[in-house]
C-alpha cells in the first residue's frame, strides 16, 4: 500500500489524532495537495475557458458565468479527486459525491461572493479576480473534501 493510500491515524473512538493543523502538516497530505493542485490547475483552466465562452460569446454577466464555470470544474474535479487525490477513501461513490456537491457549493458561494467584492471594489478584470478568488476557494474546499468527505485526513 503506498502512502497515499494509508489510512489516517485515528484514537481508540475513531476520531482522527491531533489537531487539524498538525494532521494538515504531514507529508502524506502534501502529496494530497500536489496532486490536488494538478488536477485543480487542469480542471481550473477549463473553468476559465468557459467563463469566457460565456462572457465573450454568450454575452453572460461575469459573475453567473464563474458560477458555471465552477460548476463544470467541480464535477470533473471529483472524478479526478476521488480516483487519484484521494484515492484510499472508504466513502461510498453517491455519497461521496454528494458530500463533493455540498463542498463545491460552499466553494461556489465563496467564489461567487469573492468575485463579487473584487468587481465591486477593484479595477481588476474579471479573469485576474476569477484567478486570485481560485487559490482562497480552491484551499477552502481542499481542505473541507480532505477532512469531511473523503476523510483522508
Amino acid at each position: 500500500m503506498s502512502a497515499a493510500a494509508e489510512p489516517t491515524e485515528e484514537t481508540h473512538d475513531g476520531r482522527p489524532r491531533g489537531s487539524l493543523i498538525t494532521r494538515l502538516l504531514k507529508v502524506r497530505v502534501g502529496w494530497m495537495l500536489v496532486r490536488n493542485t494538478v488536477v485543480s490547475t487542469g480542471v481550473f483552466l477549463i473553468g476559465l475557458g468557459v467563463l469566457w465562452l460565456l462572457v465573450e460569446r454568450a454575452g453572460m454577466g461575469e459573475v453567473i458565468a464563474s458560477g458555471i464555470g465552477f460548476a463544470v470544474a467541480n464535477t470533473l474535479h471529483y472524478i479526478l479527486g476521488r480516483s487519484w487525490i484521494f484515492r484510499g477513501t472508504d466513502r461510498a461513490l453517491a455519497s461521496g459525491y454528494a458530500l463533493f456537491l455540498i463542498n463545491g457549493a460552499i466553494g461556489l458561494a465563496a467564489t461567487m461572493a469573492l468575485m463579487a467584492v473584487m468587481l465591486a471594489l477593484t479595477p481588476i478584470d474579471y479573469m485576474i479576480a476569477r484567478i486570485l478568488v481560485s487559490v482562497i476557494a480552491g484551499l477552502l474546499v481542499f481542505v473541507l473534501n480532505a477532512v469531511w468527505n473523503f476523510r483522508r485526513v
